[in-house]
């Protein structure tokens, strides 16, 4: 692994939610979270070119998807929405978060099935609106921020395929106790199966989604 790498903690969370107050569902949605602390190399200064560590978090990216969808014990198939985060610590700047639009998000697309041209993607060359073969159509959706250690993040879920799902538009707060000190960064990914528990507020629906190929 690259020297820029330094791992202290990894995290995992799965939940099942049976109900919000209403009926309880046959198959409870289960989501999940894993997080990463690792130590922020450009912590304290400013780096003009920080994409050495983006390179250096692939792996990371593919090893965090992998342990979340074995935590969560599912197929890849039974996964329908996922997101990804990031929060920095103080000695760091918002732009060490955006580190893992790339890694983060591919990672899962491609453990879940989307078989585009990443390296297309990371140059700007392709289209994400275009059609691509495969499972894992939609991007990512993201946030980040920088905080304290304990800081909580919301992060930000929608559906695989198309980000217009709309019983799928959900979040997960994550938050690692202790971490990111001012030197680290927590890096985090989320996937879900199912939408809401009692999604009910009409809009596109899963089986829908071949009637508005292109709309993600």
């Amino acid at each position: 692994m690259s020297e820029l790498i330094e791992i202290r903690r990894v995290l995992t969370w799965v939940e099942d939610i049976r109900h919000e107050f209403g009926p309880a569902a046959q198959v409870p949605p289960r989501r999940g979270a894993v997080a990463a602390v690792l130590r922020n190399p450009y912590a304290g200064r400013y780096e003009p070119d920080i994409l050495p560590m983006m390179k250096a978090l692939d792996d990371v990216g593919l090893q965090m998807a992998r342990r979340l969808l074995s935590a969560m014990a599912l197929r890849p198939e039974q996964v329908e929405s996922y997101g990804k985060g990031a929060i920095v610590g103080a000695a760091g700047e918002l732009e060490h978060g955006a580190l893992w639009h790339v890694p983060g998000g591919y990672a899962m697309r491609e453990l879940l099935g989307w078989k585009g041209d990443r390296a297309a993607y990371v140059a700007g060359t392709a289209r994400e609106a275009s059609g691509q073969p495969g499972n894992a159509l939609a991007i990512v959706p993201s946030t980040k921020k920088v905080g304290p250690p304990g800081a909580e993040l919301d992060v930000p879920l929608t559906h695989i395929n198309a980000s217009y799902v709309r019983s799928h538009y959900d979040a997960m707060p994550v938050r690692v106790p202790g971490a990111p000190l001012a030197d680290e960064i927590v890096f985090i990914l989320v996937m879900g199966a199912g939408g809401r528990v009692h999604a009910r507020v009409g809009g596109l629906a899963a089986a829908g989604i071949s009637q508005w190929n292109g709309l993600r």
